[in-house]
């Protein structure tokens, strides 16, 4: 499994990853177990991909919490962890620390707007409440926005995230509610793609280029095989 999920993750655009090796009090605080599995996990992420140099590896135990926030003192072998990045070269103790020496990915907000619905909600005295993370693009009130494929317009009259509104919008990263005008729960659901109808907004193609990761499949795949698809939150 943590083989598909690195797997999974670069294929999916993500080049920046942290390896916590876990429960390190169960092997006695074992210098060799660990060196064991940072030998064997740099080997099945560098051929993902990954370079191993990019990728602080960091040993704790989530149930005593060596090395989570502080310095573990059943531990005093690790001498820390490394890390090459863009912005120079990166070191620390603690799994805490490598989370805050990731680099933020950069906003792509000058896009067109593309925010694919995972839930539609009915809120009593408000209305209709679709809601989703941007991927790109910004969306705010006032906005005439078209949701693919049924190509339905409307109004957005609110945005907010975290029960708090956002005069300047959401951005990509942002998981939003918004506020429409005029349509009903039935007409839009989870996997529709909202879009700015002003600026490129979202279409239906008659055909599409896609980079496909088949995780399992039945030997081979024929004629009137029925795989399920995901894609963003299309099911």
């Amino acid at each position: 499994q943590t083989r598909e999920h690195a797997l999974l993750a670069f294929t999916l655009g993500v080049r920046q990853l942290i390896v916590a090796i876990n429960k390190m009090d169960t092997t006695k605080w074992s210098q060799d177990r660990y060196n064991e599995i940072v030998k064997e996990v740099s080997s099945f992420i560098k051929k993902i991909g990954f370079n191993p140099a990019t990728v602080p590896f960091v040993p704790i135990s989530g149930w005593h919490g060596d090395n989570m926030l502080e310095e573990s003192v059943n531990m005093t072998w690790f001498k820390g962890w490394t890390k090459e990045s863009k912005a120079g070269n990166k070191s620390g103790k603690t799994l805490l620390e490598a989370i805050d020496a990731i680099d933020p990915p950069t906003r792509p907000t000058d896009k067109p707007l593309r925010l694919p619905l995972q839930d539609v909600y009915k809120i009593g005295g408000i209305g209709t409440v679709p809601v989703g993370r941007v991927e790109t693009g910004i969306i705010k009130a006032g906005m005439v926005v078209t949701f693919a494929p049924s190509g339905i317009s409307t109004e957005v009259k609110s945005v907010e995230m975290h029960h708090e509104q956002l005069p300047d919008g959401g951005v990509p990263g942002d998981n939003v509610g918004f506020n429409v005008k005029n349509v009903s729960v039935k007409e839009i659901r989870r996997g529709f793609v909202c879009s700015d109808s002003k600026n490129d907004p979202a279409k239906e193609a008659a055909s599409f280029q896609a980079q496909v990761i088949v995780l399992n499949h039945p030997g081979q795949i024929g004629a009137g095989y029925a795989p399920v698809l995901d894609c963003h939150t299309a099911h």
